[in-house]
């Protein structure tokens, strides 16, 4: 498939050279496990090996195999440039001067029309972080710790102090669980080293979870977002979700200085069973804030198979945005702002308001529909889409 053109080597992975020339119709061959082709900036790449060693998984860069991947590219990386640096060995070719720079027939205004906006993006330094704004939101986490366990050192352990004490550490792990949300998008940092360590932090000591797990799923929701069979949070095959890849060894660390932390606090208040029931009981008041904040903005949406959409439209049929405010915004961990945020993944939080007008006049330019709802809207629609679905599957089972 695809001859190389005349001058054409053999590349190091058992591609071409860089010499060579394809069209979609081949491009699009390679995209099966054990053979996958991709095409970033009219460039086309055989990561067939590759893949087992792509840093945010296997699965993220597989599901762009046979697929122009640009904007999916520019939107992970906060330094393209310098991942460019991997791509060179995996150069097989270009797209044939005929063929279209996008492929299943997208729309190429759209799609350069968005990257004229992601161009004024980083012109206008909008994917550029405060650090006083989350040296600010980590200092009130920590605040919240330290009150809920001063709560009980002060005035005791009482039925309403305990109920308190639970209350705040509900709320400081949530807002955590937006803090590191930040760092594994390498959204706070300039150096992605910085991030990913701040990130085995916050989401290990803070909160006891891996950071290898949540990058692995959570990179897929983002690259494919309600598509069925490749956004890990629409896949329903599996009760227990367990992740590609289990804990490795560091994380698996950093979980445990969280717990080993919050029994060394807790259990001299409430000992062994004490502890483990308020633990359990603060994970359930926050696993709602976590399940009603992150589900309001896609489960309503639309949740298809692959339909090989630009990366505005995709985003934008599987997202939708809540009414800013200022609880909203805390409440949420700025997640309110989910389109501006799945658009530009490595953005600061703090600047999604800036570009939310763009992003919309683009959408209204295009026809492209830019849903923003209220807080109350938002969770009553999550209800229906759970009724919609709950009615489904009893239909199913009373017809079987």
């Amino acid at each position: 498939l695809g001859e190389p053109a005349k001058g054409g080597v053999v590349g190091p992975v058992g591609g071409r050279g860089g010499s060579a020339v394809y069209t979609w119709e081949e491009v699009q061959r390679h995209s099966h496990r054990g053979d996958q082709w991709l095409v970033i900036d009219r460039k086309v790449y055989n990561i067939t090996q590759w893949v087992k060693r792509h840093p945010g998984g296997i699965r993220v860069i597989s599901h762009f195999a046979g697929e122009d991947a640009t904007d999916a590219f520019v939107a992970f990386h906060p330094n393209p440039n310098f991942v460019r640096k991997f791509l060179k060995p995996l150069l097989i070719g270009e797209l044939a001067p005929t063929e279209p720079s996008q492929d299943h027939g997208k729309n190429a205004v759209l799609v350069q029309d968005f990257q004229a906006l992601r161009n004024r993006v980083e012109r206008e330094g909008l994917l550029c972080a405060r650090p006083l704004f989350f040296s600010l939101y980590l200092g009130h986490i920590l605040l919240l710790e330290a009150l809920a366990l001063g709560l009980l050192w002060v005035w005791g352990t009482s039925w309403s102090l305990t109920l308190l004490c639970s209350l705040m550490l509900a709320t400081s792990q949530s807002q955590a669980g937006w803090l590191q949300h930040d760092f594994g998008h390498l959204s706070v940092c300039k150096k992605s080293s910085w991030n990913h360590v701040l990130h085995k932090f916050v989401i290990g000591h803070l909160k006891g979870a891996s950071a290898n797990w949540w990058n692995h799923r959570h990179f897929q929701h983002h690259a494919k977002p309600n598509v069925l069979s490749k956004d890990p949070d629409v896949n329903m095959l599996h009760v227990f979700v367990l992740g590609d890849k289990q804990p490795v060894e560091v994380d698996l660390a950093w979980s445990m200085t969280f717990y080993l932390r919050f029994f060394c606090c807790y259990y001299p208040f409430f000992g062994l069973f004490g502890s483990v029931a308020l633990i359990t009981f603060v994970r359930f008041l926050e696993s709602h804030w976590f399940v009603w904040v992150t589900q309001m903005n896609h489960l309503p949406m639309e949740i298809d198979h692959e339909r090989h959409q630009d990366w505005l439209t995709m985003q934008l049929s599987g997202t939708c945005n809540i009414e800013q405010s200022t609880f909203n915004d805390w409440f949420s961990g700025h997640l309110n702002f989910q389109i501006e945020h799945h658009l530009f993944p490595t953005m600061p939080r703090h600047n999604y308001h800036l570009v939310a007008p763009l992003v919309r006049t683009l959408c209204e330019k295009h026809g492209i529909p830019y849903q923003v709802k209220t807080l109350k809207k938002a969770i009553i629609d999550v209800v229906r889409s759970l009724k919609k679905s709950g009615d489904l599957w009893l239909d199913a089972y009373l017809h079987k």
